[in-house]
């Protein structure tokens, strides 16, 4: 089955910036969807595959921090590329802190923004790769793994979920192999594509 071509969601108010980045993103093989709002943007059906979204910061109504925040809450959420008409340094540290992958100030060189695609177009590769290991763990697999990333003990997450010391090593090596996670630090990376689970039965083993 062939490979699904990426999608850049272009958002910004500007329709003459905004029908240039278009034509500039379809002019290097990528399919393109622009929107004038992050309202518009909200109203389009949801999107999980390959893509990501250049995203105006200053708009009327929905600005592209809110709209930033918005979509972090959902585990899917596509990498965002943030571009501005004037340098604002708090306003690029909270877009960084809450994961942009670039912040770029008006007029962007082509250059640094198709780099910035390419940048964000691999992050979105890695989450869903990172996704499709997680996909292959057991219930209790994912929630012993969750409770390592929250600093528990083993004999703590045997006490927790009430199974012994060694069922939990075994869950615990099982989540590494299958993820193919090297090191905690590795884990912590990988968990955070997934939504922690419900509590399961305690009787589960």
């Amino acid at each position: 089955m062939p490979e699904a071509r990426p999608v850049v969601f272009v958002i910004d108010d500007d329709a003459s910036l905004r029908r240039a980045l278009e034509r500039l993103l379809r002019t290097e093989g990528y399919a393109v969807e622009g929107f004038a709002s992050a309202q518009a943007y909200l109203a389009r059906a949801p999107y999980d595959g390959p893509g990501c979204l250049l995203l105006d910061l200053a708009m009327p109504g929905i600005d592209g921090l809110e709209l930033q925040q918005r979509l972090t809450r959902d585990a899917a959420s596509l990498p965002i590329v943030f571009l501005s008409g004037h340098a604002n340094v708090p306003e690029s540290v909270n877009a960084m802190k809450m994961g942009a992958v670039d912040f770029l100030t008006k007029p962007a060189d082509d250059a640094d923004l198709l780099a910035a695609v390419r940048a964000a177009l691999l992050q979105r590769d890695t989450q869903l790769a990172a996704r499709e290991r997680l996909a292959t763990l057991s219930a209790r697999e994912r929630e012993v793994m969750h409770l390592v990333v929250e600093g528990l003990r083993n004999k703590e997450i045997a006490a927790r979920l009430g199974i012994t010391e060694k069922t939990v090593k075994v869950h615990r090596a099982r989540a590494m192999e299958k993820t193919g996670a090297t090191s905690l630090p590795e884990l912590v990376r990988l968990a955070a594509e997934d939504s922690p689970p419900s509590p399961p039965d305690r009787a589960q083993p």
